[in-house]
């Protein structure tokens, strides 16, 4: 036998070696993440198969929606119902619920549980000690501008007693403000598989929570420190937002009202935002977007609903208003020609629509559904089968007129005001009512009439029966005698 010399054999076993190595080393795939958004422009973008609708720009999110908040219509809208992670925009329900179900002085505590739930190294926090209390206002501004999860843990604690409790609340308050697919597990969107939403659900949620004054000045705010306390005793507590809209940052919005970013690995980027400008309130929603472009989305999305549509106020139309051109009322009178109207569209009501196209191109419907305090009915207006807004048909609330006798009045004002009190205000329902009160009192009359004349009927027959008796019996004694 052939003797292997020891280099030889070295050399062999430094093979078996790193071939053994090799072969029970994971691999791991690298996933090329700006190449799929780089794909995901090219996805269907649902709002562009409208006819005549503005073209809406090809964005890398895999979902995205522009919403008018104030009529509701939807101006640009790509691949909104995917169930995706929302990671951290999460919060944007929990705040909502906190400022619904609690008073924002009071005093939250901060569980061990609550510290203690996070990665401090990985997630976002306000660095805030075990046993230590700040104001419910103070965690909100934890858990939107420095996206604090143990602030939001803490704010689900304080509400209902536990995660799991908090959880039934989210869903249940999704629910009510519009949501349709969505599923919430935690308050704060640390992972999990079971906690999932859409890019539409976001929107109707945030819809909710930008309509609060408060909680759209806490998401418009880029740092914020929380104050020194008996209860609170760190100094510099300072919170930062990560949002890159605010003023000073890379992509400031001008027009920004709030914001709130998200991110995990398996969500990737996701931003909540809300502009207001030219008469129009929008929210933008991204999810699943590589940085820094669910900024570069939000603003392209902002200016292209700026840019290109327009807010129409019903009533400036001036116009009788009828339903499929069948006469439903008239704008400023009612039927009975000079008396105030009883029933009004709301002033502030309008509709958003592309800027090519003009009040007489849309079509309107009647709707009883989601009707608000003193609404009677909505119309509902579309473009193209495409919703745009609608107008509130709402019950004429009469002003009372206060005069004060101890002010002098100019002629011309005394004029217009005894040429005012010239015209008659007709209210129909009291109308109705004083005429059938009138019918049932005439009525009532009549009965009592009528039975008085048939009491007089019966005596006057009862009279005769009895006088043509006693002729009768008188006669019959005449002839007894005879």
């Amino acid at each position: 036998m052939k003797k292997l010399s020891w280099k030889k054999c070295a050399t062999t076993l430094l093979l078996c070696v790193l071939s053994i190595s090799i072969i029970s080393t994971p691999v791991y795939a690298t996933i090329d993440y700006m190449a799929e958004a780089e794909a995901r422009k090219s996805m269907f973008i649902q709002s562009n198969a409208i006819p005549n609708w503005p073209a809406g720009p090809e964005i890398g999110a895999k979902s995205a929606i522009l919403l008018e908040a104030n009529t509701g219509s939807i101006l640009y809208e790509k691949n909104v119902h995917e169930k995706l992670y929302p990671a951290s925009i999460t919060k944007l329900l929990t705040a909502y619920i906190a400022m619904k179900n609690s008073n924002m002085n009071d005093m939250v505590t901060f569980s061990n549980e609550a510290v203690h739930s996070i990665n401090w190294r990985e997630d976002a926090n306000m660095g805030i000690d075990v046993g230590s209390s700040i104001t419910m206002e103070q965690t909100l501004y934890g858990v939107l501008v420095g996206s604090a999860n143990e602030a939001a843990y803490a704010v689900a604690e304080h509400i209902s007693g536990s995660i799991e409790e908090f959880a039934k609340l989210m869903n249940e308050t999704a629910k009510e403000l519009g949501a349709k697919n969505s599923n919430f597990v935690t308050p704060n969107g640390i992972h999990d598989e079971n906690h999932y939403t859409t890019a539409y659900d976001m929107a109707m949620i945030a819809k909710g929570f930008f309509a609060n004054e408060l909680l759209s000045k806490m998401s418009g705010t880029s740092t914020y420190q929380v104050p020194t306390t008996a209860t609170q005793p760190k100094e510099n507590m300072i919170v930062s937002a990560k949002s890159q809209l605010f003023p000073k940052k890379k992509y400031a919005y001008e027009y920004l009202v709030g914001t709130k970013t998200g991110y995990t690995t398996e969500a990737r980027q996701t931003l909540v935002s809300c502009a207001e400008h030219n008469g129009m309130k929008l929210i933008c929603v991204i999810m699943c977007e590589e940085s820094p472009y669910q900024f570069e989305d939000t603003v392209e999305l902002f200016n292209y609903g700026f840019n290109n549509f327009s807010a129409v106020n019903i009533q400036d139309q001036d116009t009788p208003y009828s339903v499929e051109d069948n006469h439903f009322f008239q704008i400023g009178n009612d039927f009975f020609g000079n008396s105030k109207p009883i029933l009004a569209l709301n002033e502030e009501d309008y509709i958003v629509i592309p800027n090519t196209i003009s009040f007489a191109d849309v079509t309107d419907r009647l709707s009883y559904d989601h009707l608000g305090e003193n609404e009677v009915a909505r119309v509902e207006y579309y473009y193209n089968n495409t919703f745009v807004g609608y107008a509130a048909v709402e019950l004429a609330v009469e002003e009372p007129v206060s005069f004060d006798f101890g002010k002098e009045v100019p002629l011309e004002e005394e004029e217009e005001i005894q040429t005012e009190t010239k015209v008659v205000f007709i209210n129909i329902k009291h109308v109705i009512i004083g005429i059938l009160a009138a019918v049932a009192v005439l009525s009532f009359l009549f009965f009592l009439q009528s039975m008085g004349r048939n009491n007089k009927k019966a005596r006057r027959r009862n009279n005769r029966l009895t006088r043509k008796k006693s002729r009768e019996s008188f006669f019959h004694l005449d002839e007894l005698d005879l």
